[in-house]
């Protein structure tokens, strides 16, 4: 008999002297293959996320690998996981296996940009912080697996570490007008020279999407889906190893049975309550940014490649992404004034989760340690997207021409389903019987964030 009592479902199978009854083999193969599937979604969270995005720019925008999606208004970002609520987002999902290598035409002007593959890990920067420093450039994207092809000096060469890749930038021209023309500037096309179509920028439109992770069988879909045309690293192949017993292989169709259908679904809503523990509630070192408050360093990842001293970060990976979409290095800065910080609660200052229903106070100190600007953002737990208010507005921060500061300096922001009487300029509104949480992000981050000298208020009921 096993040496220690088991728990779970496990601790109703029947013994025969020291192995199971082989009739109650089905029970222990079927808790097997739960908790292999319940591992499964924690490693896959990354990839299905920007999966689950790519299809939403195909289906719901029509949008092609050679165009781009511009999401201006808030309703526009609605859809977009732990989104800042005032930053334009313009950006595409490429799927090189369909385009081969691919050039990105910047035009010269102050551009932030980047590629990341599917498991949200930078392989390649754009624009101001890359080789062309600013100066616009062909940037060549090559596919896995292919050689670079031999190109003249005129080409910046990025080499994707994975068939699908993200690119996406932002424009820090502050004139609008500018700022348009160097969205309307880029240009996506084949290396080889075969006619595409012509780039489009394209808006949501106040269409409706949904960036997050699907929830029951759809999350096992559209994982077989991208995992068909993506490559696998080394170190996946025991997860993969796992998908193979969940029916989920390379060039095989998706067809679970009756109990595999409901193992997954299962596995799904497990696996989820996993992640949200592990995302609202961190456990790892140091999470806590000050001992006294209940602001959490959010990105515990340590580098863009997710590895580690002695281990690649499954649990810490899987934490970001759950809440959040995309990692560079820039966010999480070492550097005073450069990139950007930042901290997110879950809880208010007694420790308990924060609720819509419910009115709270937030005190920022004079003197935000951010070189450029300051925000704090509401999210809504279910779906780590931003708020979906009657206010339709998510955010207070350093750039509202309208917030009110007390005398010293310091900002009190308020959250609450109402109004508090002559504060509106700094309130935002949550909604009764929906938990929340938000984020506080630095941009520019400067010493006394680093040094801890300067420390932000709890949020704390009213």
């Amino acid at each position: 008999m096993p040496s220690s009592p088991v728990h779970g479902t496990l601790a109703n199978v029947r013994m025969d002297g020291e192995l199971p009854r082989r009739a109650d083999l089905p029970t222990i193969f079927d808790e097997l293959d739960h908790q292999l599937a319940c591992q499964a979604y924690l490693w896959s969270l990354p990839l299905v996320s920007y999966a689950q995005w790519q299809a939403q720019h195909r289906d719901v925008f029509g949008a092609t690998d050679y165009d781009l999606v511009h999401y201006v208004t808030y309703q526009d970002r609605l859809g977009l996981i732990t989104a800042n609520a005032t930053t334009p987002y313009i950006l595409n999902f490429i799927d090189l296996s369909q385009t081969g290598p691919l050039v990105v035409e910047l035009p010269p002007g102050p551009t932030a940009g980047g590629l990341s593959d599917f498991w949200q890990r930078e392989c390649g920067i754009l624009g101001e912080m890359g080789p062309d420093q600013g100066r616009g450039g062909k940037h060549l994207i090559v596919p896995p697996g292919q050689d670079t092809p031999d190109v003249d000096d005129s080409y910046y060469v990025h080499e994707a570490s994975g068939m699908n890749v993200m690119f996406g930038f932002r424009t820090l021209d502050p004139d609008p007008a500018r700022s348009q023309k160097l969205v309307d500037g880029i240009r996506i096309t084949p290396f080889d020279g075969r006619e595409a179509p012509q780039t489009r920028i394209v808006s949501p439109a106040g269409r409706a999407w949904n960036g997050d992770q699907p929830r029951g069988l759809d999350y096992w879909v559209r994982l077989h889906d991208i995992y068909q045309h993506e490559i696998v690293d080394e170190r996946d192949r025991f997860y993969l190893a796992m998908l193979k017993q969940l029916g989920i292989e390379k060039g095989k169709p998706f067809e679970p049975d009756e109990r595999l259908t409901r193992i997954l679904t299962a596995a799904t809503a497990t696996g989820e309550l996993m992640a949200q523990a592990n995302s609202f509630a961190k456990r790892f070192p140091g999470a806590l940014y000050w001992p006294d408050r209940q602001w959490d360093l959010v990105a515990q990842l340590d580098h863009s490649d997710q590895r580690g001293e002695h281990h690649d970060q499954l649990l810490e990976r899987a934490a970001w992404f759950y809440e959040a979409v995309s990692f560079s290095e820039a966010m999480k800065s070492q550097t005073p004034g450069v990139g950007q910080a930042y901290l997110g609660a879950y809880t208010d200052a007694a420790g308990e989760w924060l609720d819509g229903g419910e009115h709270y106070t937030l005190h920022v100190p004079a003197d935000p340690p951010a070189k450029l600007f300051w925000s704090a953002t509401v999210y809504d737990v279910d779906t780590r997207c931003l708020i979906d208010n009657e206010q339709q507005r998510g955010d207070r921060g350093s750039r509202d021409p309208d917030l009110v500061k007390n005398d010293d300096g310091s900002v009190d922001l308020y959250f609450g389903p109402t109004a508090p009487g002559g504060r509106e300029a700094n309130w935002v509104q949550t909604i009764p019987g929906r938990h929340w949480f938000s984020y506080f992000r630095f941009y520019g981050p400067l010493e006394p964030y680093f040094d801890r000298s300067w420390k932000l208020g709890d949020i704390t009921p009213a």
